[in-house]
């Protein structure tokens, strides 16, 4: 018996100086459909980097760019299933969830990517990152993608020029109701189909940004880039609110105060990689881009006014007012 003991206590104090098994570290799925080349794929590896130096062994940030993971229709329902636990979807795929994020999507509302930023910022747009807790969505914040220029295989100068044709659109209802105005043919589509779609005809144009048209080789497959501005492609990187809200207290602020710094770092290369990427597509001799006069402009800015007036009530008069103020605030 007495031998026995010693060998339990012996065991004992074995396992006391044996090191505690570690913890399976907390995994962050973090989703997107663009190129790690844009501004939003190198925010994420930033993400990723911050949180993995600050939190060593405790997260880890798994990055998928390029839809590897989820395309634009299926990503959204992934996050609520716990499939990803971050995605970061341009604002116009959240309309079915809340009206009021719509407001990005109507034409020629903000001046430039500052005005933008302004809005954003304030006390109406951090608001809007909470709007759809009901719903199971956080926002943590914005990154720039940038403004939005239309191309297509004819050229683009004034309103009339669009009359017709099919435009690959996100699944937006002000974009459809944008492209109506122009009496042109929207067709919703996921991004990851758009190149081919281009390629086949299966549409005639699309509208993105500088870097979106570079990194998937959009510019190949249109002759003509119109340098419109009409409209910004901005996300919302957001994540399950039940996940969120389930993170560890020492952790959660660090992963929190990492997403701040990487939206401060992607959406300062926005302006610097798009403004890249224009220079890129015009030396790359494969398209010609076509810069509107004033007048030009002008009609185009005309031509889908109506949509304001549509899209109102849903909106919401006061934050159309907010957002078109973040143009005189600079």
């Amino acid at each position: 018996m007495r031998i026995l003991l010693s060998g339990i206590a012996a065991l004992g104090l074995a396992m006391a100086v044996m090191p505690a098994a570690q913890a399976e570290p907390i995994k962050i799925k973090f989703s997107h459909v663009v190129a790690d080349s844009t501004p939003k794929g190198k925010g994420a590896l930033e993400f990723k980097r911050l949180v993995e130096q600050r939190l060593p062994g405790k997260v880890v940030v798994e990055v998928y760019p390029n839809s590897q993971l989820f395309g634009d229709a299926k990503e959204m329902e992934a996050l609520l299933l716990g499939d990803v636990q971050i995605i970061a979807p341009s604002l116009s795929k959240f309309s079915k969830f809340t009206s009021k994020l719509q407001v990005f999507d109507l034409p020629f509302l903000f001046d430039d990517i500052h005005a933008i930023d302004r809005f954003q910022k304030g006390k109406i747009g951090q608001g809007l990152l909470t709007s759809m807790e009901s719903k199971g969505y956080t926002g943590l914040g914005y990154w720039h993608n940038g403004m939005k220029q239309m191309s297509a295989n004819k050229p683009l100068r004034v309103p009339e020029d669009a009359k017709g044709l099919k435009f690959r659109i996100q699944s937006s209802d002000v974009l459809e109701a944008q492209f109506k105005a122009l009496g042109s043919n929207p067709q919703k589509m996921a991004f990851a189909e758009v190149y081919q779609a281009l390629q086949t005809g299966t549409v005639d144009g699309q509208e993105n940004t500088w870097s979106n048209i570079y990194s998937q080789k959009f510019h190949e497959a249109q002759k003509y880039i119109t340098e419109t501005n009409h409209g910004v492609i901005d996300y919302m990187v957001v994540t399950n609110t039940k996940f969120w809200k389930g993170l560890p207290n020492d952790v959660r602020p660090v992963v929190e105060k990492a997403m701040a710094e990487a939206t401060v770092f992607a959406n300062k290369l926005a302006d610097d990689i798009n403004e890249a990427d224009k220079k890129k597509i015009l030396e790359s001799g494969k398209t010609e881009i076509i810069t509107l006069t004033k007048e030009q402009a002008a009609q185009w800015r005309k031509a889908m006014a109506p949509v304001y007036k549509q899209f109102e009530p849903e909106v919401g008069k006061d934050l159309i007012d907010a957002a078109l103020a973040s143009n005189t605030a600079g």
